[in-house]
C-alpha cells in the first residue's frame, strides 16, 4: 500500500485527505433536461448552505438494467448535450458513467469525471481507455471484488500515467439479491493513497430484488453514510437523490429523498469536523 495521499482536483474542487468531503449527487438517470437541472440547482443550493463542495452525478444511459424493458435514459448524444447545458448553467462539475470504449471520446468532451461502473471495473481494455482520456476517473469497486484486489485496477489506470483516481465503495454481494457494507473496505481502499468515496445509495440496493428490477432499502442510507464518515477514511459521499423516488424510473427504492439531503449533509460535516479534531 502507498504512504502518499493523493489529492484529486476536479474543476478547482480538491478531493482527498485534509479537504472537505465532496458531495457527488443527483438523480440516477436523466429523465428530462428540466428535471436534472431542477435537481442540480436544489442540490447545489443545499451544498452551498452546508458548505460542502458539489459534483453533479447523473447518467445519460443505464446500460446494466435488470430488464431490457427498463428505462435507460436519453442516450449518449442527447444525454451529454443535456449535461453540458446543466454544467454551463450552474458552473458545476459533472460526473457520469461510461460503458464502452466508443463512448469515452465524446464523454470526455463534456464530463469532468469519467466513472467506471462497478460491473466493468475488471475490464482491462475498457478501464485503460477511460484512464488514457486524462480526466479524473471514479472507479466503482465491483460488488464481487475484495477491497485489496482493487490494487490491480489502480495499477491499470496508473500504467497510462493517470493518477487522478477516486475509489468508490458501493457494497459487496451478500448472497442472492442483497448487498452488505463492510466498512473495513474504506480503510483498505484509503491505504492505496487515493481519495475514497462512499456510495451510500447503491450500497442499500437489493439487486434484482423486485424480480424485474432492483429493489432497495433507502431507510438505511443515513446510518450507513454517518458510519462511513466516522471511520475517518472517507473523503466524499456519493448519493443518488430524487424529489419523488417512489416514482423514479430507475433505482427509486434505494434513492434518498431530496428533502432528507440537507440534514444528512449537516451530519456529515459535523462528523468530519469531529474526526479532524481527533
Amino acid at each position: 500500500m502507498k504512504s502518499k495521499s493523493h489529492v484529486v482536483i476536479v474543476n478547482g474542487i480538491r478531493i482527498g485527505r485534509g479537504e472537505l468531503p465532496v458531495v457527488i449527487a443527483g438523480p440516477d438517470v436523466i429523465e428530462s433536461e428540466r428535471h436534472v437541472l431542477s435537481h442540480a440547482q436544489r442540490i447545489k443550493k443545499i451544498c452551498d448552505r452546508v458548505g460542502l463542495p458539489y459534483v453533479l452525478k447523473c447518467s445519460y444511459d443505464k446500460a446494466n438494467r435488470t430488464s431490457a424493458r427498463s428505462y435507460r435514459g436519453p442516450g449518449l448524444k442527447k444525454g451529454l448535450s443535456i449535461l453540458a447545458k446543466v454544467k454551463r448553467a450552474l458552473g458545476i462539475p459533472v460526473l457520469s458513467d461510461v460503458h464502452c470504449r466508443e463512448e469515452v471520446a465524446p464523454a470526455t468532451e463534456v464530463l469532468d469525471v469519467l466513472q467506471v461502473p462497478a460491473f466493468l471495473s475488471r475490464q482491462t481494455d475498457f478501464v485503460m481507455t477511460v484512464a488514457r482520456a486524462g480526466k479524473p476517473v471514479n472507479l466503482k469497486k465491483a460488488q464481487f471484488l475484495a477491497p485489496w484486489d482493487v490494487q490491480h485496477v489502480i495499477e491499470k489506470v496508473e500504467s497510462t500515467g493517470n493518477r487522478k483516481i477516486l475509489l468508490s465503495e458501493r457494497g459487496t454481494t451478500f448472497g442472492y439479491n442483497n448487498l452488505v457494507s463492510d466498512l473495513r473496505s474504506l480503510q483498505v481502499l484509503d491505504g492505496f493513497g487515493y481519495p475514497v468515496i462512499y456510495d451510500g445509495t447503491h450500497s442499500v440496493q437489493l439487486p434484482g430484488g423486485l424480480g424485474h428490477a432492483t429493489g432497495g432499502q433507502r431507510e438505511f442510507v443515513p446510518a450507513l453514510v454517518r458510519a462511513a464518515m466516522a471511520t475517518g477514511h472517507c473523503h466524499g459521499i456519493f448519493l443518488e437523490v430524487h424529489e419523488d423516488p417512489d416514482h423514479a424510473p430507475c433505482d427509486g427504492p434505494n434513492m434518498l429523498r431530496l428533502d432528507q439531503l440537507e440534514p444528512l449533509l449537516r451530519e456529515v460535516k459535523a462528523i468530519y469536523a469531529a474526526i479532524g479534531k481527533r
